[in-house]
């Protein structure tokens, strides 16, 4: 029988648009502005910080719509922004020592739709508010950071193989072995070229000296292994700021792009985001002469530094553990209520630390702060140089053997050491990066894109609404059905992907796929009247008009899809915004305009005589 569908795919098409308005429906629920409060390491949140947060805000005349323990946070709802932004301030200057004051967008869906995983859209930066870096990295300071570590390979390789040599140097481009003798040079060169097949050796038997030099697949390598291990790092010192939905991805050879929704405090996520921190160990130098060296005089095997104070520390050029080791750090105060940072290594870094102050002790080993600041300088390629500072912020006698645990001393505050222990926790940048743009969109200027937005979406569904109910009739009605239950899949598609967030631009793509759902129905619709007239029965034309159009309609949304998925592949923040509602409504419109109008058709029309079609 012409155009009947078996009950099974009549009900899979009800099944799918149901699981679509299940899964959309979070979105009825709006969001709601709020203050999360949780403790910083060794702090914990428990009613009696609950009890606190309530007596501050009930002090202060902040009204909130509700405050309760989610998660071991304490989670402050309030009703519109500008409540919630002054408890986040209220609270920040109270409790901000011991505990991390974020905010935050809350869902406020039913516990039912929550548990069935069920959560309304991400909205983007312009929707919701908040503040976006675009972040350039330094690959010249990449390149020379894997030089200085070649060095040490070098070194160490060299001792281990007995092998005898001058010097080890990094000089430009290439590291230069400098020899005693051509027979110490050839077996360093078999060895050296063995153990790094990435590099590039050049002898040099007048000299007695071996250039090493890196390949431009290494040269390549190292810049995308800087570019990836960063993006990393700031995804997790993002997370540590307890942002909701961040937006952290690359944009070309050497940018980052960072969207932080709902955040208002810039100077402090730029703090956190740029800050190129790690620290050093090393032994004092005991033995050399500190008033030599304060005159210029310094042992070729030292190095001079300062203490936070102004008071010189004369220190081993040889670093016994680096902070690539740390797995994890957290604040607390000592004994004596002073700011510490607890630190726990991996094994590697255990077994060095270990090993390096158990012939140590006894003696005094120094905790190196190093950061680098831009300056106003560039290099030939036109990148930033950055500036490396090295500050002395403990000195303390190796007591006893230390293994993966330990702690340091020396923040001058609590929250120095916290903010010290985050960029540990996260991970130190594997290159410099510098903020090169930055743009802040407020949140009452979100809530206006939202409003605009959704007035786009409802004129241009009411105006096609319109269109096909005047111009088809009974089928514009069916037409209709689908245009809906389309919005429905996409926005129910949007709320089920993780990291889809809906943006401005992502709201023309929804408009731009209203149009065109409605277009493979007018495709559809119009073969039909075109079969009628040729004189063929209304069940006939009905089934060759949903064939013939068919073709057409696959043929034009593959192309669509073809050039949103390229957007998407290689656009950024907005376009990629487009590229996602687009490239998702292609999808839902092509089921709702083909089988869902046919599933409506066959179940009104199917398998009856009819000498009239409303049409």
């Amino acid at each position: 029988m012409l155009n009947k569908y078996p009950l099974w795919k009549s009900l899979m098409v009800l099944f799918i648009v149901v699981i679509g308005a299940i899964y959309a429906s979070p979105n009825l629920y709006p969001e709601d502005p709020a203050v999360q409060l949780s403790g910083l390491r060794g702090v914990e949140t428990t009613a009696v910080t609950l009890d606190t947060v309530k007596s501050h805000l009930d002090e202060n005349n902040i009204s909130y719509a509700s405050i309760a323990m989610e998660k071991g946070q304490v989670l402050a709802r309030f009703n519109n922004t500008e409540e919630q932004l002054k408890a986040r301030d209220l609270l920040d200057d109270i409790m901000g020592e011991e505990y991390s004051v974020a905010l935050n967008l809350t869902p406020a869906t039913p516990s039912w739709l929550a548990s069935i995983g069920g959560t309304p859209m991400k909205l983007g930066l312009d929707l919701s508010g908040g503040v976006s870096f675009l972040m350039e990295v330094n690959m010249q300071e990449a390149i020379v950071k894997v030089q200085k570590s070649l060095v040490d390979d070098f070194r160490t390789g060299l001792r281990g193989e007995k092998i005898r040599y001058r010097s080890v140097k990094n000089t430009n481009d290439s590291i230069n072995v400098q020899f005693r003798n051509a027979e110490d040079l050839e077996k360093a060169e078999t060895f050296l070229s063995k153990q790094n097949r990435d590099l590039l050796f050049v002898s040099n038997e007048g000299n007695l000296t071996l250039s090493a030099s890196m390949t431009e697949q290494k040269l390549k390598e190292t810049r995308e292994y800087a570019l990836q291990q960063n993006i990393t790092i700031i995804r997790n010192r993002v997370n540590e700021l307890g942002v909701a939905e961040p937006l952290v991805q690359r944009q070309g050879k050497k940018h980052i792009v960072i969207e932080l929704p709902g955040v208002q405090d810039t100077a402090k996520a730029k703090e956190i985001l740029s800050a190129t921190a790690t620290i050093e160990f090393r032994l004092v130098d005991t033995e050399g002469d500190l008033g030599a060296a304060l005159n210029g005089r310094v042992p070729g095997s030292s190095q001079l530094l300062k203490e936070r104070n102004g008071k010189p520390v004369l220190l081993k050029k040889r670093v016994m553990l680096t902070g690539d080791h740390i797995v994890d750090a957290g604040s607390s105060f000592d004994e004596y209520s002073r700011p510490q940072v607890n630190i726990t290594l991996d094994s590697a870094g255990g077994n060095k630390m270990s090993s390096n102050t158990k012939s140590n002790i006894g003696k005094p080993m120094a905790t190196v702060f190093i950061e680098f600041k831009p300056t106003d300088r560039v290099d030939s390629e036109g990148n930033t140089i950055f500036e490396k500072v090295e500050e002395v912020i403990s000195v303390a006698t190796i007591q006893a053997r230390l293994g993966k645990t330990f702690r340091i001393t020396g923040a001058g505050s609590q929250a120095e050491a916290h903010n010290l222990a985050l960029l540990l926790r996260a991970g130190a940048l594997v290159a410099p990066i510098q903020i090169v743009e930055e743009r802040t969109v407020g949140p009452t200027l979100g809530a206006e894109n939202v409003q605009l937005g959704f007035q786009a979406i409802m004129l241009g569904f009411g105006l096609v609404f319109l269109f096909m109910l005047v111009y088809y009739r009974a089928f514009g009605v069916v037409a209709n059905l689908a245009l809906g239950a389309n919005l429905v899949l996409i926005i129910g598609v949007m709320s089920m992907i993780p990291g889809a967030a809906l943006t401005l631009p992502g709201m023309a793509g929804i408009v731009l796929t209203v149009g065109m759902a409605v277009d493979a129905n007018v495709l559809i619709f119009e073969r039909i009247r075109e079969e009628i007239r040729e004189g063929k029965s209304i069940q006939q034309s009905i089934h060759q008009g949903y064939d013939a159009a068919f073709s057409t309609i696959i043929d034009a949304n593959i192309t669509t899809l073809i050039a949103a998925l390229i957007l998407f592949a290689v656009g950024t923040g907005p376009i990629k915004g487009f590229a996602i509602t687009l490239s998702i409504g292609i999808i839902t419109s092509m089921f709702t305009a083909v089988v869902g109008t046919r599933t409506v058709v066959n179940a009104v029309w199917g398998g009856k005589r009819l000498d009239k079609l409303s049409i």
